[in-house]
């Protein structure tokens, strides 16, 4: 096929699909049960609370890694998937997830406690709002 032919084809399969019927277009399934989902924060707010976390709780404006900062990151990431699982109840892959990063979290706080470090571990607990 020459090039003005595939063109001509691609254009009227254009046409045909923009003319095409409302009715044809698949519908939503509208569920009187479910309440609209919430917007999603887009992944630029994502970054820019992270960022937020960062220069609140660590030493500089780079500190992804000290324990402090890896407890407040893991924190927030736990309070969004609990939101997550409050709305989808029957989540269990999620489920799964958030029981690691609590897991993980768990870990973090251990080893702040025995590091010799046991005034940075109330610190943490009390800045973040964790039980203990």
């Amino acid at each position: 096929m020459s090039d003005e032919k595939k063109k001509k084809v691609v254009k009227a399969a254009a046409e045909k699909a923009s003319k095409a019927p409302a009715s044809a277009k698949p519908k939503a399934k509208a569920s009187a049960k479910s309440a609209p989902a919430p917007a999603k924060q887009p992944a630029q707010s994502m970054r820019s609370k992270k960022k937020q976390i960062v220069a609140q709780h660590g030493k500089h404006a780079n500190d992804t890694g000290s324990v402090k900062v890896q407890i407040a990151l893991l924190t927030e990431r736990i309070n969004m998937l609990t939101l997550h699982l409050q709305e989808h109840k029957k989540d269990n892959h999620s489920r799964r997830g958030l029981l690691l990063l609590v897991g993980q979290r768990r870990r973090l706080l251990n080893y702040l406690k025995s590091s010799g470090k046991p005034e940075a571990y109330e610190e943490v607990i009390k800045e973040l709002e964790l039980r203990k």
